[in-house]
This record gives C-alpha cells, sequence and structure tokens, in this order.
C-alpha cells in the first residue's frame, strides 16, 4: 500500500523533476508563451492569433504531457489541418469574402504597387540561399516577406514542414509589428514636399458586372501562369466571387466570421504546438526571425521606391507613401498610409489608393509564393 502511494506521488511530480532535469530549453518556451500571451491580451497586438499561439505553446512545453505524440490532442489537430494544409485555405476562403476589391479594380495601374511590395521575398529568398539554407528551406523563410500569415503557414507546412514554427511565428508577429516598421522607412525615403502630396479622389464607376467576373478570371489566369499557388489564389477569389455575387450571403457570413474564427482557434494552436523548446530553440530560428525582418524591410523599401518612381513620373501627382500599402498585410497597411498621410498633411486621406495597393498586395503575395514554387517544381524538385 505505502509502495502505490509513493509511486502514485512520484508520478504527480514527475514533471516537475523532468522539468527541472532536462527541460532548459522548456522554460524558455514557456516565458515565450507568457510574452505572447501578454502581448496578445494586454497590448491587443493580434489576439485572435497570438492568444491560441501562446496557449499551444504553454500547452507542448509542459513535459511528459503527450499532447504533440501521436493521437494526442495536438497532434490531433496538427494532422488535420496543418499538415495537408487544410487550415490556412480555409482561412483564405474567409479572407477572399472580406476583401473589397473595388478600390483595385477603379484603378488597375495601382496593382503594380502590390507587385512591387512582393520584391523583398526574392531578395531574401537569394540571402536565404546565400547563407546556406536548402533552396525549399530558402523559400519558405522568404515568404514571410509577403507578410501573409496564411501564406507563409500553407508553403512552410507543405515544404519545410520542421521550420514551420519559427516561420508561422515570424510571419504574424512582423504582421503585427507593420504599424512600428514601415513608418520609419516611409519617412526616411521620402521628402517633405511628396509626403504632403494630395491625391485624387478615386472614382466609383466598376460595374457589378466586373467585380463578378474579376475573380474568375484572376483565377483562370494565375491558374494557367503558376498551378502550384491555385489552391492559395483559388480560395481567396472563391471568396470573393461568393461575396461579389450576393446569392450566398450565409455561406460568405459563415466564411468570413464562423469558419474563420473557429480555424483561426485551431490554426492558431497547432502552430503553438510546434514551438517545443528543444526544437525551436536553434540558431535557425534567429536566422529566420531575421531573414523576415530583412524581407518585410525590403517590401518598403521597394514599394515606397516605386511610389517614387510614379510620383516623379506623373509629374507630383502620386504620393508615394501608398507604395508601403503594396504588402499583403491586409487592410493594416492601408490603415498604415492613412495615419502618416494625415500625419503630415490633415487633409490628406490616402486610405482607398492605399487599400488598392493593399488589394494588389495581397494578390501579389499569393502570385509571389505560386510563382516560386512553380518555378520549383519546374526544376524537378518538388
Amino acid at each position: 500500500m505505502i509502495d502505490s502511494i509513493v509511486t502514485g506521488l512520484t508520478g504527480l511530480t514527475s514533471g516537475v523533476v523532468h522539468l527541472a532535469t532536462h527541460g532548459g530549453p522548456n522554460v524558455v518556451m514557456l516565458a515565450i508563451a507568457a510574452a505572447l500571451l501578454t502581448l496578445g491580451v494586454k497590448k491587443g497586438v493580434e489576439p485572435l492569433l497570438l492568444v491560441p499561439i501562446g496557449f499551444g505553446c504553454l500547452l507542448v512545453n509542459l513535459p511528459l504531457s503527450d499532447l504533440m505524440d501521436q493521437g494526442g490532442f495536438l497532434r490531433t489537430l496538427y494532422d488535420a489541418g496543418v499538415a495537408n494544409e487544410l487550415f490556412p485555405l480555409l482561412i483564405f476562403v474567409g479572407i477572399g469574402a472580406m476583401t473589397d476589391f473595388g478600390p483595385l479594380l477603379e484603378n488597375p495601374k495601382i496593382l503594380l504597387f502590390g507587385a512591387a511590395g512582393q520584391v523583398g521575398i526574392f531578395l531574401t529568398l537569394m540571402l536565404a540561399l546565400a547563407l546556406g539554407f536548402p533552396e525549399l528551406e530558402a523559400v519558405a523563410i522568404a515568404v514571410i516577406g509577403a507578410c501573409d500569415g496564411p501564406t507563409a503557414i500553407y508553403v512552410a507546412s507543405q515544404y519545410a514542414p520542421q521550420l514551420l514554427g519559427p516561420i508561422s511565428v515570424a510571419a504574424y508577429s512582423y504582421m503585427a509589428l507593420v504599424p512600428i516598421i514601415q513608418p520609419p522607412i516611409m519617412k526616411a525615403m521620402t521628402t517633405e514636399k511628396e509626403r504632403v502630396i494630395k491625391m485624387a479622389a478615386i472614382k466609383r464607376s466598376v460595374s457589378p458586372t466586373t467585380r463578378l467576373l474579376f475573380p474568375i478570371v484572376v483565377t483562370v489566369i494565375g491558374g494557367l501562369i503558376a498551378p502550384k499557388g491555385l489552391p492559395l489564389l483559388g480560395t481567396i477569389m472563391l471568396g470573393n466571387f461568393m461575396r461579389e455575387s450576393g446569392v450566398v450571403a450565409r455561406l460568405t457570413k459563415a466564411s468570413e466570421n464562423e469558419i474563420a474564427n473557429i480555424v483561426t482557434l485551431f490554426l492558431g494552436l497547432a502552430i503553438g504546438a510546434t514551438m517545443e523548446g528543444h526544437a525551436f530553440l536553434k540558431p535557425t530560428t534567429l536566422a529566420i526571425f531575421g531573414l523576415g525582418f530583412i524581407a518585410i524591410c525590403l517590401d518598403t523599401v521597394a514599394g515606397v521606391g516605386f511610389g517614387k518612381l510614379v510620383c516623379w513620373a506623373t509629374g507630383g501627382k502620386v504620393n508615394p507613401l501608398i507604395g508601403a500599402a503594396g504588402i499583403s498585410a491586409y487592410p493594416m497597411a492601408a490603415r498604415v498610409v492613412q495615419v502618416q498621410g494625415l500625419r503630415y498633411n490633415k487633409k490628406n486621406h490616402l486610405l482607398m489608393h492605399a487599400a488598392g495597393a493593399n488589394t494588389g498586395g495581397q494578390i501579389g503575395s499569393v502570385v509571389a509564393a505560386a510563382v516560386m514554387l512553380s518555378v520549383l517544381k519546374g526544376m524537378g524538385m518538388i
């Protein structure tokens, strides 16, 4: 009887003993989990993502829980929606249902800002390759520069699953930090005269038919050019087609609310589950965060630089600040441009122009990932 009690008490304390003797990395990750939860709850930084990610990180770093073993709760979530890319694609349906491509369709030329905002992805890809990362890992790391969490998760889970944790956390962290990262770059690259340029209001003239045909045309053209990216492009355009059709309001509402919310919860927990201390705390993780930061900075530099070029070509009719919205952090990047525009000119409302560039960046990030994956397929690497 006494032996049984001793054995039971030993079992109760085995987690504490394991953490004390072998769990140094887990203790560090528990602190990181606490930091993520604090950012989400106290600071309001991407709480829908950081709260489940932080809690998943907390769970997986408590020793001997077996949550990520075969049949465990977190492993089941991971296998059900991350290992097969289902969760990111379902989120893309919701993003498409929430996205208004009207500002882009009003001025299609602004799509070029979305293309310029992806330059950092390809520059970072070359830098990652130069640092010795294998091709598939380099692509997955470079996609962080898209500033688009679902795209980064989709590419990493499919082609570099061993890096999914740091890539996912870096992607969503930098998305949340866009209002901090971009303004200094925007100010440094523009003159006071350029920052106060007031742009003409956008005329609303896009017909419902054009709005309805747009997602179909983009899906067909994108699928023919870069077929490996069709799951990404097709799901976001499916959501947008449902939105513009107006005949499936229940499906549209479910996609942008109930489905998106449930999938975000499961996805966050599954991502947090990849952050086990012994696997996460490696020099590679620091390199990923560094390269992701460089990618987003380069995207902003390229976007604003392109804005300056367009400003010069149009005789000063375009405010180059809108180039910063060419990344895919929708609609956060557009809001950053609006805030900065008002900061330098109280009558300067750049939101609609920035929203056009931002939706272009949403498409551009998906196309950039699709192009890289299609090139790798052409080289026989996937």
